[in-house]
């Protein structure tokens, strides 16, 4: 299990979950962050920070927002080199 960011971070790139994360598993992406489902330890400390409520445990992604389970892995794929994303502090 990993934990999914969903449509409310579009835009929205709070960051307060990246200040939480121990791993550092939280990418920047071009309109939102993304959690690497390899690195995810399933700590759970994201949830809480992001404050437009984004971040779900796999299993518990709204209906309206599946298609981002989807979105998240393949963001991951083929290789690409990203960007951990830095937290608030810069």
């Amino acid at each position: 299990m990993t934990y999914i960011i969903c449509e409310p971070c579009i835009g929205t790139m709070d960051r307060g979950c990246v200040d939480v994360c121990p791993v550092d598993c939280i990418y920047e992406g071009e309109d939102m962050l993304y959690i690497h489902p390899e690195e995810c330890i399933d700590c759970g400390a994201c949830e809480p920070e992001c404050p437009v409520n984004a971040i779900y445990p796999e299993e518990d992604v709204p209906d309206e927002w599946k298609e981002f389970i989807k979105k998240n892995y393949e963001y991951f794929e083929g290789g690409v080199e990203r960007q951990v994303a830095r937290g608030k502090g810069g």
